[in-house]
C-alpha cells in the first residue's frame, strides 16, 4: 500500500480499501498526508531508527507506512511511540513473529502499557473491552501493520483455524491500584520509564472467585484455571500472564503474597493430572520432549515463565493470558 492518499470522501476511501483488501473488516480512516504528517511530528528524535523487516513478507515498513497504520486505526499522533516500542517487541527473535502469525494457533499480539507510558491508557474496570481510544487504537495499529506490511492476510499467510477477537485490537494497561512493583519494574527498567511488553497470547481466560476470603484460596482456583489441556502451553512450554483484578491483589498482598512468591506457588500447584491427557496427545508430547513430573504434566518450564500483573475493576475476578508457547514476553522501553 501507499504510504499517504489524498482521499477527500469517505465513501471514496472505503471503496478503495475493500477493492485493495485493505483493513481488519472495521471502517479505517484515511491516511491523508496532513494526517500522517501530524502522527510524525510527536515523535522524539531517533524514534523508528533500524525497524526490522517483518514476516512472512519481509518487508521492512518505513516510518511513514507505520505512522499510516495508525492513522488508518484512528489512533492518536502521542500513540505513535508506543506503537514503535510494540513492534520493536514483536520483532526481536524471542517473539516469533513468523511463527505467531502463520500458525493455525489463535494468538494475537498482546500489547500491555506499563510505567510512565500508562497515561492515557486504560487498566481499570473492562480493561479488555470497549470504552478507551488509546488501548483500542494502539492494538489495532500493531494489527494492521502486520496485515499491511508483514502480509498476514487471514486465509492465505495467516492460517488461524478460528482466530479471536483479539486478532482486531488487543491491548491494555496495568492498574495504578497494584500493591506490588509493575512488570516495568519487575523487568528491570526503571520506574520513570515508559514499557510496553508484547506476547503472542490467546484473549483472556476469566478466572471466578468469589467465595474464597485468602489469597491461598485464590490461588487455588488460578491453579485450576491455568491446568488446562488444551493449551499450547502444556507442551510448547512457554510464557503466561496472570492479570490479576485489584480485589484478589489485595487479599494476596494482605496476607503476605508477593510476585515472586505468587509465581512460585502457582508454578508448584497448576499441574495437570496425566489421566486428564488424551492418549493420543501424551504419545505427541513425548515426540515434543515433554514428559510429566510424577503423575502429572507441568504448564511451562518454570516459575520465570509465570507472569503477574495488576489490572481492572471492582469485582472479584482476575484473567489468566496463556500464550502461543512458542514466544516470549518482550518489554521494550518506549522512547520518549
Amino acid at each position: 500500500m501507499t504510504d499517504t492518499l489524498d482521499v477527500p470522501d469517505t465513501a471514496v476511501w472505503e471503496d478503495w480499501t475493500d477493492e485493495r483488501g485493505w483493513g481488519d473488516g472495521l471502517p479505517t480512516v484515511a491516511p491523508t498526508e496532513e494526517r500522517v504528517e501530524a502522527m510524525l511530528a510527536a515523535l522524539p528524535d531517533g524514534a523508528g531508527d533500524g525497524l526490522a523487516a517483518l514476516p512472512p513478507s519481509g518487508v521492512t515498513p518505513t516510518l511513514r507506512s507505520v505512522a499510516a497504520n495508525a492513522v488508518m486505526a484512528g489512533c492518536r499522533p502521542g500513540v505513535l511511540p508506543l506503537l514503535l516500542a510494540a513492534l520493536e517487541g514483536v520483532t526481536t527473535p524471542g517473539y516469533n513473529l513468523h511463527g505467531s502469525l502463520a500458525t493455525t494457533h489463535p494468538c494475537a499480539p498482546m500489547v500491555l502499557v506499563s510505567g510512565a507510558a500508562r497515561a492515557g491508557f486504560h487498566g481499570g474496570g473492562n480493561c479488555f473491552g470497549p470504552g478507551n481510544r488509546n488501548n483500542a487504537t494502539l492494538g489495532r495499529a500493531l494489527s494492521l501493520v502486520l496485515l499491511h506490511v508483514g502480509g498476514a492476510q487471514p486465509g492465505t499467510l495467516d492460517r488461524s483455524t478460528q482466530g479471536s477477537p483479539a486478532k482486531y485490537t488487543f491491548c491494555f494497561a496495568e492498574s495504578d491500584e497494584s500493591p506490588w512493583p509493575g512488570l516495568d519494574v519487575q523487568r528491570g527498567f526503571g520506574p520513570d520509564n515508559g514499557v510496553v511488553s508484547v506476547m503472542a497470547a490467546e484473549p483472556p481466560h476469566n478466572v471466578n472467585d468469589h467465595g474464597s476470603t485468602t489469597g491461598l484460596g485464590i490461588l487455588t482456583t488460578v491453579a485450576g484455571t491455568m491446568a488446562e489441556t488444551g493449551s499450547n502451553n502444556v507442551y510448547v512450554r512457554g510464557p503466561h500472564l496472570l492479570v490479576l483484578g485489584p480485589e484478589h491483589a489485595a487479599t494476596l498482598h494482605r496476607d503476605g503474597w508477593d510476585v515472586a512468591s505468587v509465581r512460585e506457588h502457582l508454578w508448584r500447584e497448576a499441574r495437570i493430572p496425566v489421566e486428564k491427557i488424551s492418549p493420543g496427545n501424551r504419545e505427541q508430547f513425548v515426540e515434543w520432549g515433554v514428559k510429566p513430573e510424577g503423575d502429572s504434566y507441568t504448564v511451562s518450564t518454570g516459575p520465570e515463565q509465570l507472569h503477574v500483573v495488576v489490572a481492572g475493576g471492582a469485582g472479584k475476578h482476575s484473567a489468566w493470558i496463556p500464550s502461543f508457547g512458542a514466544t516470549e514476553l518482550v518489554s521494550v522501553r518506549v522512547r520518549r
